[in-house]
Parts: structure tokens; sequence; C-alpha cells
């Protein structure tokens, strides 16, 4: 393995960020390294040592970093101002855009952030129907809320549709207004919608689950039961918004929710996230429309012209042909050369999720919901990733994010760095 040097210079910033930042980091990456730069798909540290990138920023450098045509909108934009708590004609184009590509929004409303975003669809949901309780997926992320913070990832797993809290500092309240069910189980899900019908507001997935497809007829199900029930489906698509196609997983799978939520790609990496949905569900952020029940909805950096000229810029380049081809395609043969590797090499491992968006798991059998996934060898997936990295090579914890950038000289290198790092593997296993 490439040992990865670390100057003065990288070191004196891990160690102010230990002094400064709890835990020594923001919250996100471990505290080990500090990014300098990024171009295309690849960054550098402050010690000047290269990664292909497949952390992405977590996903929102789609089409890679400092992409030219999205420096330019940006530095075009800055000498006009860069926010301005009113409308912008940047921040109008982009939501026009959002209503063009995604095929559920009549009507769109901007946040700063995708916790926001999901906050805000479960809340105008609630104002649709009248009513409090929300079901959500054991293992869903939608963001960092106290409702979202419900059985994301339960140590010990409870009854469904009991919610259990992730952690410290969220009232014992908020538990009783969550359902949950287990991903991709489309009966019992069925089952538990019509039998809270009267009392969900909501019901919000991510069609695409972390890692895991839906089964054939999962969202098929979601859709006709919720619709059945006069009961508002929300697509959480921060993820997978303009990542699995153009209209983004509702357009990639051929389901349409009510409302969905939109990030990471749809500001090109700036701070701006979205909800949209029907026009019958978004008029209660509108106060000449539903008099004084309206939602209020305020935030001082919401539809910031920056991020949208961004976004604009972003979208315009998704928009040209053969892009998403590309980009699966690549997707595909990192996909498939790894899972050959470990093939070859007899691990109990497989790699799992769509070519825009896949991991390696460390466990045998199908994964297909939160459960069936804690039976993989974390230690396991620990070692891969530090290895992957002594080879040049940065993800995070889980997932790469494959860009639109990504070359033969990218793929080359990771597929030599996969090889690297199961061997190591093989090797550990030995000992």
């Amino acid at each position: 393995m490439t040992e990865i040097s670390r100057n003065e210079q990288e070191l004196a910033l891990v160690a102010l960020a230990r002094r400064v930042l709890p835990g020594g980091s923001f919250g996100n990456l471990s505290s080990d390294i500090v990014i300098g730069e990024g171009r295309a798909g690849r960054v550098w540290d402050v010690s000047g040592n290269e990664y292909v990138d497949f952390l992405l920023g977590s996903g929102p450098m789609f089409i890679g970093h400092a992409h030219p045509d999205v420096v330019a909108a940006v530095q075009a934009q800055i000498p006009r101002g860069v926010t301005f708590f009113a409308n912008s004609e940047p921040g109008i184009r982009l939501a026009a855009a959002i209503v063009d590509a995604v095929p559920c929004a009549d009507k769109v409303r901007f946040t700063s952030t995708g916790t926001e975003a999901d906050v805000y669809a479960m809340r105008v949901a609630r104002a649709f129907r009248g009513r409090d309780k929300v079901m959500k997926f054991e293992g869903g992320f939608h963001g960092m809320s106290e409702y979202s913070l419900q059985s994301l990832a339960p140590k010990r797993p409870g009854n469904f549709p009991q919610a259990v809290p992730d952690g410290p500092g969220i009232p014992r309240s908020v538990s009783g207004d969550m359902l949950i069910a287990p991903f991709n189980d489309a009966d019992l899900a069925a089952s538990l919608i019509r039998e809270h019908r009267e009392e969900l507001a909501a019901v919000i997935v991510e069609p695409f689950q972390r890692l895991l497809r839906p089964r054939p007829g999962f969202l098929e199900a979601l859709r006709a039961v919720t619709a059945e029930c006069g009961i508002p489906l929300i697509f959480d698509e921060i993820v997978t918004g303009f990542r699995f196609a153009y209209g983004g997983a509702q357009e990639y799978y051929g389901v349409i929710p009510d409302i969905c939520t939109l990030g990471k790609i749809v500001a090109g990496g700036f701070p701006l996230a979205a909800l949209c949905g029907r026009a019958d569900i978004m008029r209660h952020f509108d106060r000449s429309e539903v008099g004084d029940n309206v939602l209020p909805q305020i935030g001082t950096l919401s539809g910031n012209p920056i991020a949208s000229v961004a976004g604009l810029a972003t979208l315009e380049v998704l928009r040209e042909a053969g892009t998403y081809d590309r980009v699966f395609a690549t997707g595909r043969r990192l996909m498939d050369g790894l899972a050959g590797m470990i093939g070859e090499r007899g691990l109990p491992a497989q790699v799992i999720g769509e070519p825009v968006l896949f991991d390696i798991i460390f466990a045998e059998g199908e994964i297909f919901d939160y459960r069936s996934g804690l039976q993989q060898d974390s230690e396991a997936l620990r070692r891969f990733n530090a290895a992957l990295r002594s080879q040049g090579v940065l993800k995070g914890d889980t997932k790469f994010y494959v860009s639109t950038v990504h070359d033969a000289d990218d793929v080359k290198h990771t597929l030599e760095a996969f090889a690297a790092a199961l061997d190591a593997e093989v090797a550990f296993r030995k000992r």
C-alpha cells in the first residue's frame, strides 16, 4: 500500500480542528484529512496527496469539482449581489427548471438544506391532510430533524410501527407522531397505511433507500395504497434527484409521488434545497390561496441567487446529450469490476446499489432492508475504505458517488485500488 504522508500544515490544521470543533470535524467525514482543492473527479488534501474522489461532497458535485460553467456563472453573479431576501431572476428560473424536469412538480419552495426541505414536506402534508402522523421506513434518512431521527439506525429495532428515537435530545413525544414500516415489504406497509389511514398525514420514503434498490412493485404498491387512502406520498430525492435521471428517481423507476424534496445536485454544490409537488398541496404556502391557514416558511437564504445560478449551470450540463449514458457506463464498469474481484477472491461480500451510487457490503445473502443489512461486517468495510484511501481513492463511510467527469484514468486507478484493498482483506483474514 502507498503511504499517505501528512505535512506540517495539515497536521496543524487537524490539531486546530480538534481544539475548536467537537470531535475535530464538522460532523461529517473523519477528522484526519483536510481537503484543500478539488478539480473534476479528483481532490487534493492540504499535504498535496491526490485522490480519485467518490465522496463528491456527499453527492452534490455530480458534474465534478470546479466545473468551468458553474464557476463562470457564480463569478458573473457575485458582483451583482449574493443575497436579497426577495425574489431574484436566478431563483425564479431555477424553480421553473425544476417544474420542467420533475414529474410531480407543479410548484416549488426553496430552503437552504435537505433537512429543512424534508421538514417542510412533512409539514405541508400535515396542513393539507389535517392529520399529525407520518409514516417513514426503518433505516430511511430524511435529514437531522427530530421527526427524521426516528428509527434511522436503531441499535435495538422495535416492533413495527413503533418509532425508536435515534439519540439524545429528541423529545419522547415526537415518537408518537411517527409510524415505522420495513422498506421493501409492500404488504406490511400497505396494511399499516390502511390501518392508520385516518391518522396519517403522509408517507415519506427514499425511493432508493441509502443503497437499497426498491424491490419490483414496492414503490408502485406505495403509490397505489396512498392514492386509495388519499394520503400524500413524499419521495425524498435529496440524493436521487437529477442523479438517477434528469427527472430523478421518480422518472427512473416510473412512480410519481405527490411531493418530493431535492438537494445536493440541484444547487451545484451550494447550500440550497427545495420541495415541490402538486399545486393543491403547495397552495398551503400561499396566503392568497388559504388565508390565515397559510403555512409560514421563511429562510434568509432561500432561493439564494449564487446557489441558483450554480444550479442552473449544473442542470444545463446535465441536459447535454449522452450525459446519463456516460455516467451510468462508468458506474457499471466500477461495479462489475469490483464484483468480479470479490468473486475471484472468494470473499463473503457483494456490491449493491445503482451504477451512480453503490458500495461493497461485507455480507452474504440478500440485503433488502435495514435489518438484513445489520449482518454486514462493518470492520471489514472500515478496513477496505482505509486501504482505498492509502491507494489514493476517497469515499465516505458508505457509498461511492460516481460523477459525470470520472474518466478512464480514474476508473483504471480505482480498479487497481480495489484489487489492492481486497488483497489486503484476504491477507487480514489469513492471519
